[in-house]
């Protein structure tokens, strides 16, 4: 608490505007009297000067002011570049010894900001305005920064030079006057090393079944032009691939796509001897594997009153490329036409079932029976492109009961229900199996929800499920549709062609076009309906694991952060075939998970960071916003500074010190006022001055 002298203030006794007014009258007087040639003229001026200020009341005021501490903020850097090395120990200690020795100072408030990481790198200087802003007016003393350099919201243009003339300042608005030191605490090694893998191209999609290329850089700091390293590619998790990638060049690096959906791609360069931290050798690419068009070809065979159920519902998809053939003539029809006769155009045999099979992703049976329009080989070829890859559903009729059923021909190898002779007749309603409540084609809130509200059936074929899963049954249990993976490739059974019953709304239908939909794009292996997979989402700084099975028990999966921290979670099953868990990411950077047989991959934040494109410690980005404030640069390794309260006009740093301004602010508690001069005083002054006049004029 401290008593301040600040200055003369006045108190007019009367409004100033009639005192004015007096004055000049007064004033005018005065001069009509010099004119005249009045005596005395001059004790009249004293005199009407004196009764002015009186009228003013001029008074002594004086202040009771209370000192503000100054406050200091220090910036802390808590990105991901400070794992490098011993950083995280040195910023710990550096924190703790800045505390520590400004607490001595009781006119000073220290106040610890954390800068954060975004997608954009470290931000340091968003949080150091922040807290600047909140500051009251005049107590700003100085910042301090613990960091290894690596900002990235540095502003441009330098700050405003607080010792620059006010004009100056208020011509530049835009920019931040720092009106205090910055200083900065280097964590890190002066000299450091660094590797750094660069994607300086890679295509956001790729075409399933083509190739992409992917385009690299390998930077060396400092360089090693001439030299080059081995780059580690992974592709999906799968086996490791290396390539020789020279120092300097970009080089591209062909990467297949072999699935649709994201496929993530990872490459690793090998560390540079000396080199701090290898975090930034590692890059990954995201490519989206999309089909260029799912081409379907679809073989009508008995006519029946469910013709154009599959032919409507592929038509309606446009992702779906079809091709349909129907043979018109029934089995009964014994006569001597030619084949070539029975149509407008000729079924094309050749071309469809062996020279371009393999570009089909899916091929479809809808009650097609044996009328030797295929040769016995034709079939040989669709068992050898479902073994290898392709997909087959069969919806089936009465027929493949009897002697003409394609059970009976070398695909039959690859059905999984074998057919016993016997057709089931009599209504029924579908019903799903414990798999089929679990099995993503029949697992979906459309088709399952509203099991049982489901129409009725009439006709079913009798068989036997030889290996796969049965989704649905008929009568009695028996099965109706049943899936398999037969090696590489896929099947389904449909044994009934009474879906059309759904279609057309029958005691309410049921969801056709769903399933047909769903159990389609699983024989054309879209990776959403996968069966047995493990995926991993992200949504901002949320991770959401998703585990898929058949099985009702579901193994814990380990997650593995960015950082190669691991942390086992629990999943929740769901009862539909998924079980979930959501965990909270605390870096950016790949995640990792696993449950002993599958991976996944996500990425929080960007997937190349610009957190990681130099990890050396340096003070170069730092130094245009750091200088002109008169701050400097402290490296922890070489010892911690002191710290010294130093006057506004004074040099902010030393070789082994660092000073914070002392801006002597205060707030007034108090304020005293007291006549300058007593009205009693005024009054014998004014009396004598006209007393004198008076003398004066009468001599």
């Amino acid at each position: 608490m401290s008593l301040g002298l600040t200055g003369v203030g006045f108190a007019p006794l009367i409004p100033w505007q009639i005192i004015a007014v007096l004055g000049v009258i007064a004033f005018l007087l005065i001069l009509w009297g010099l004119f005249r040639g009045a005596r005395g003229t001059s004790f009249r001026i004293l005199a009407v000067g004196i009764l002015v200020l009186a009228l003013f009341n001029p008074r002594l005021e004086s202040e009771t002011r209370e000192g503000q501490p100054d406050i200091a903020i220090v910036v802390v850097d808590e990105s991901s570049s400070q794992n490098s090395g011993n950083r995280r120990e040195q910023t710990r200690q550096a924190l703790a010894d800045v505390e520590a020795k400004l607490a001595r100072f009781d006119d000073l408030e220290v106040r610890v900001v954390r800068g954060k990481e975004t997608e954009d790198g470290t931000e340091m200087f968003d949080a150091l305005v922040l807290a600047i802003n909140d500051l009251p007016a005049g107590r700003f003393a100085g910042a301090i920064m613990i960091t290894d350099g690596q900002v990235h919201d540095v502003p441009k243009d330098p700050p405003v030079d607080p010792n620059a003339a006010a004009g100056t300042q208020e011509s530049q608005p835009e920019k931040q006057r720092y009106d205090a030191p910055l200083h900065v605490l280097l964590t890190g090694e002066p000299d450091e090393r660094d590797r750094r893998l660069v994607i300086e191209r890679a295509p956001a999609f790729g075409i399933v079944g083509k190739s992409v290329k992917i385009a690299v850089k390998i930077e060396d700091r400092p360089g090693n032009a001439g030299q080059s390293a081995a780059v580690t590619l992974k592709v999906g998790g799968g086996e490791p691939r290396r390539i020789q990638v020279p120092i300097g060049p970009v080089r591209e690096i062909t990467v297949p796509v072999d699935r649709g959906g994201a496929t993530i791609v990872e490459l690793e360069v090998e560390a540079m001897p000396g080199e701090r931290s290898v975090i930034n050798n590692r890059a990954v690419v995201a490519i989206n594997g999309v089909r260029d068009r799912l081409r379907v070809l679809l073989v009508s065979g008995q006519p029946h009153a469910g013709e154009r159920t599959w032919r409507n519902l592929l038509k309606s998809d446009p992702s779906v490329d079809l091709v349909h053939f129907t043979i018109l003539r029934p089995p009964e029809k014994n006569d001597f036409t030619p084949l070539n006769e029975l149509a407008l155009i000729s079924f094309p045999i050749r071309e469809l079932f062996e020279v371009k099979l393999n570009d089909f992703d899916l091929v479809v049976f809808d009650r097609y029976v044996i009328r030797f329009v295929l040769p016995s080989h034709y079939f040989d070829n669709i068992g050898k492109y479902v073994r290898n890859g392709g997909a087959i559903l069969l919806a089936l009729g009465p027929d493949f009961a009897g002697l003409r059923s394609l059970y009976h021909t070398p695909l039959g190898q690859v059905l999984p229900g074998a057919p016993t002779g016997r057709m089931l007749e009599g209504g029924f309603k579908p019903a799903l199996t414990d798999k089929g409540r679990r099995h993503p084609v029949t697992s979906g809130p459309a088709v399952r929800q509203a099991e049982k509200s489901w129409g009725r059936w009439f006709r079913q074929i009798d068989a036997e499920a030889r290996d796969g899963e049965t989704l649905m049954t008929g009568t009695d249990g028996k099965p109706l549709l049943i899936l398999n993976r037969m090696e590489k490739g896929r099947v389904a059974q449909f044994l009934s062609d009474q879906v059309w019953l759904w279609a057309r709304g029958f005691e309410g239908g049921g969801p056709h076009a769903e399933l047909m939909r769903r159990l389609s794009h699983w024989l054309m292996k879209e990776p959403e309906l996968e069966e047995e997979d493990l995926d991993l989402l992200s949504q901002h700084l949320c991770l959401t694991i998703v585990r898929r099975s058949l099985e009702e028990k579901v193994p814990p999966v380990t997650v593995t952060a960015p950082s190669g921290n691991n942390e086992v979670i629990t999943l929740e099953d769901h009862g539909d075939g998924s079980a979930t868990a959501e965990i909270t990411a605390r870096e950016t950077g790949l995640y990792r998970i696993e449950d002993g047989i599958r991976r996944a991959m996500a990425a929080v934040g960007a997937l190349n960071p610009p957190e990681h494109s130099d990890l050396r410690a340096s003070p170069d980005k730092l130094e245009p916003i750091i200088k002109p404030t008169g701050g400097s640069f402290k490296w922890i390794a070489e010892g911690l500074p002191d710290y010294r309260r130093i006057k506004p006009d004074r040099n902010a740093s030393g070789l082994s010190w660092l000073g914070l301004k002392r801006n002597g602010a205060y707030v007034v508690t108090g304020v005293r006022q007291a006549s300058l001069f007593p009205a009693i005083l005024f009054l014998i002054l004014a009396l004598s001055l006209m007393m004198l006049a008076w003398w004066r004029e009468g001599k």
